[in-house]
């Protein structure tokens, strides 16, 4: 499940069946917010949907949500979030080893990979703590803040999110949103080659390609 937006403050929501490759079920949000994917997911189960696991992009509050589900952070999101904080071209040698050991997520084991990271915070654990202090502020804060902040998203969902589809084998749950991604992909090559429509001509459009 994921959101799709047109705009800043408008998208689609939508959840699609992994195994079918198929959309079960869409709506139109000003924002993704919590509150919305439970309903949706409620709306899939009153309709006779039995939910076997759940990929998602690892927003705020999401996993505490779903947590009687088993629940894999998308793979893709995590390296974007990391890459985010780090750039494509990290200059430090610290965030050019982390992004490396992000982007070996798709293909590392769980006990490999959460070993990689460990080495890598036992090796640059000093130079996390390091701090600058602000002549302006007349404050401490931490040199690195960016650097940290990749490593603490790494950290927080190894363990429980990131390796779920591993430790579930018999429900083949997918490790990334890609088959959503390559909805959302080709929903704005669609718009792209009618563009200047009104919002309420995109929805049509919308509706009719989320549902073929």
């Amino acid at each position: 499940m994921d959101t799709h937006y047109f705009r800043h403050n408008f998208g689609v929501m939508v959840f699609r069946d992994a195994y079918l490759k198929r959309n079960l079920f869409r709506q139109y949000v000003k924002y993704e917010t919590i509150a919305l994917y439970q309903q949706g997911i409620t709306y899939l189960q009153c309709q006779g949907w039995n939910i076997l696991g759940i990929v998602c992009d690892g927003r705020r509050g999401i996993f505490q949500a779903f947590s009687h589900f088993p629940i894999q952070m998308c793979h893709y999101h995590q390296q974007a979030i990391v890459t985010r904080y780090l750039t494509c071209n990290p200059r430090l040698e610290a965030g050019v080893e982390l992004k490396q050991i992000a982007s070996s997520l798709t293909t590392s084991d769980k006990e490999s990979w959460c070993c990689k990271l460990q080495q890598w915070h036992d090796k640059w654990e000093h130079f996390l703590k390091e701090k600058t202090y602000c002549l302006e502020t007349k404050r401490w804060h931490y040199t690195h803040k960016r650097l940290r902040s990749a490593y603490r998203s790494l950290k927080k969902n190894n363990t429980d999110y990131l390796f779920t589809y591993l430790e579930y084998p018999e429900l083949s749950i997918p490790n990334t949103t890609n088959s959503l991604e390559g909805c959302f992909s080709n929903l704005d090559s669609k718009l792209r080659n009618h563009s200047g429509l009104k919002m309420s001509r995109k929805i049509k459009i919308t509706d009719y390609f989320l549902t073929k």
